[in-house]
């Protein structure tokens, strides 16, 4: 009994073991089931195309960027092949091994490309390093059995021939940040090189052109075995500019001093009939090359650290005190309103007392009578001292806004600061105080409050001798397509015509002619002998010093605090073409520093632009100021 008992039980031990058993293999059997229908229906489609990336590979191919020409057509930027080192971490076994075996041979950032491959989509190349060296070049290729998953691509790189030359007016290129990705502009991914600054920056749209792609057979290190099908990228747009390279080199060798004493600023040529930029350049300037393949953490380092700002657009964005160069607006002021007749004479004893208070003309011993004319032939601050306290600091201002001052010119360069013209109700809001009298004395000599930049200065003098205009100034005069034909032009534009008296414009021209002609006048160092020179000298105060007999000798100033020398010119005065301003950072006085680079800079034109016979300066040695 027992052992009956004993077998039927262990009968239904061992069906009871079978159907676990069986139920197992059921759900084992619908587990595989479902994977596969996982596998097979719902992600069918994005396995099947990993699976075609393992054999086959769309590459895009980068566009040629559209190249710069100055107004004759001399290239200022350009392509030029490189080779461009990429990984495709897919197709690479040990990812760190084989960076580490590059990086023995090839100088790049390890951290960066880890980053930027857990950033990519699967099977797309990650650019380690651009514009490799030839020995570089043969190491991967010796390498290429054991270097699985690295290529070598011939790509078109930004080449910019003159180095330093109108660096901050042409811009550079830099790898797309995240931000511009993730805006989701059409034709970018990331790793793609855009334009940064400048004119790069702003016609990047028109120049970058359309990438083209082609289909190619692969192995399984990811070496091509061949091209299926293949798209050509398309060419970008051409600029043509209205710099002058001849002019942008004077300009730029003008302005670059010596190796002991360089120089820092800033210097504008414009067209004063048109408004077109003819060179501009601001110092201490910077290589933009240096950025094409991707600058390096040393050198960004050193452009970053360095005070004198190289990448500081100074003509546009430098703002500054205008100094003496205000004097203009003061006068075009005074005979708009009246306040005095030209023929009126003011006595300078060499200072001006308001108040307790006492203002220095820049002449210790002062310019006894002057009128409007010799105020600004000499520089004579007690007379605008006086004629600006008769005007008031808001009519100063008004006649400073409607010569373009405290304005944007617009120019098409980004960065570009609007200066500042003070008044009354500026420093209530901006400083909780109210206008003091003193400050509108300091202010009709373009100090204070005053802020101007390089191309406000260049405007301002081409207004006046045009007869009016105030000109939006531009640097870009066509793009053409790749096949040269014209699809976009810029034509000179009015902003504004001054609505003045007959003969404010005249005088005011005549005063400036003698401020470089005459014999006491300040801007003699600009003079030239066949060429008419017109302009207007300035020295910018940076801080207030002692001045008087015991004060320090000028060079014994810590150079910081000297003051920035300005000189606007225009040429020829009968028939006026160009306008120059130029300023040089703690140079002293505008006269003796900033004229003669003027002087330079128009000289050259009339070289390439020839008004007149051969050009031979004078010798005469007239005093000199501010």
């Amino acid at each position: 009994m027992s052992t009956e008992r004993y077998s039927r039980d262990f009968s239904d031990g061992v069906r009871k073991k079978i159907k676990i058993f069986m139920l197992l293999v059921t759900v084992s059997f619908l587990v595989l089931l479902l994977r596969v229908w996982y596998l097979q229906v719902l992600k069918g489609s994005d396995f099947m195309g990993l699976s075609e990336n393992n054999r086959v590979r769309l590459i895009s191919l980068p566009s040629y960027r559209g190249e710069i020409t100055d107004r004759n057509g001399v290239t200022l930027a350009s392509i030029r092949p490189s080779f461009n080192l990429y990984i495709t971490p897919e197709d690479v076994q040990d990812l760190g091994e084989t960076l580490n075996a590059l990086k023995e041979k090839i100088d790049f950032d390890i951290q960066k490309v880890k980053n930027d491959i857990r950033q990519s989509q699967p099977f797309l190349d990650v650019l380690i390093k651009a514009d490799i060296q030839r020995d570089q070049v043969a190491f991967v290729e010796e390498n290429n059995r054991l270097l699985g998953g690295i290529q070598l691509k011939v790509e078109p790189l930004r080449n910019y021939p003159y180095g330093e030359l109108a660096a901050h007016a042409l811009g550079y290129l830099g790898e797309i940040n995240k931000d511009k990705l993730m805006k989701g502009e059409a034709g970018y991914r990331m790793g793609d090189i855009v334009g940064k600054e400048g004119i790069e920056f702003l016609f990047e749209q028109d120049m970058q052109g359309k990438k083209g792609y082609k289909e190619v057979e692969v192995d399984v290190s990811g070496r091509e075995l061949a091209v299926l099908r293949k798209s050509p990228p398309q060419s970008g747009d051409h600029l043509q500019l209205t710099l002058d390279l001849r002019i942008q080199k004077v300009v730029e060798q003008s302005m670059t001093g010596t190796e002991e004493t360089p120089i820092n600023g800033s210097a504008v040529v414009i067209k004063v009939q048109t408004g077109e930029i003819l060179a501009i350049t601001s110092k201490p300037s910077f290589n933009p090359n240096l950025f094409s393949a991707g600058i390096s953490v040393v050198e960004w380092r050193k452009l970053i650290i360095n005070t004198e700002h190289p990448l500081q657009n100074k003509a546009i964005d430098g703002q500054y005190p205008p100094g003496s160069v205000y004097k203009i607006v003061a006068a075009y002021a005074v005979l708009e309103e009246k306040v005095v007749t030209p023929e009126d004479t003011v006595f300078c004893p060499g200072y001006f007392r308001l108040g307790r208070r006492v203002y220095r003309c820049w002449r210790r011993g002062g310019h006894g009578r002057v009128n409007l004319h010799d105020a600004l032939v000499q520089s004579c601050d007690v007379y605008f001292y006086t004629v600006g306290h008769k005007l008031g600091i808001d009519t100063l201002a008004r006649y400073a806004k409607m010569l373009g001052m405290g304005s944007l010119t617009r120019i098409n360069l980004i960065g570009e600061k609007p200066g500042l013209v003070p008044t009354k109700e500026w420093k209530l809001k901006a400083r909780g105080e109210e206008w003091l009298g003193g400050e509108t004395i300091s202010a009709s000599i373009g100090q204070g409050f005053n802020l101007v930049t390089p191309i406000q200065q260049a405007r301002l003098l081409a207004t006046v001798a045009n007869g009016g205009m105030v000109l939006k100034p531009y640097l870009v005069r066509q793009i053409k397509d790749k096949d040269g034909r014209v699809i976009k032009e810029t034509f000179p534009s009015i902003e504004k015509r001054l609505e003045s008296r007959p003969d404010t414009l005249s005088i005011i021209q005549k005063g400036l002619f003698g401020v470089v002609n005459e014999k006491r006048g300040t801007g003699w160092r600009a003079r030239l002998k066949q060429i008419k020179v017109a302009g207007k000298t300035g020295t910018a105060q940076v801080v207030r010093l002692k001045r008087g007999p015991k004060s320090e000798e000028e060079e014994e100033i810590p150079y910081k605090y000297r003051d920035h020398a300005w000189f606007v010119g225009y040429a020829p005065y009968e028939n006026p073409e160009i306008a120059v301003a130029v300023i040089v950072e703690h140079g002293g006085h505008g006269g003796s520093t900033a004229a003669p680079i003027v002087r330079q800079i128009i000289r050259a034109y009339n070289k390439y632009y020839p008004q007149i016979p051969s050009e031979e300066e004078t010798r005469e040695t007239p005093d000199s100021g501010t």
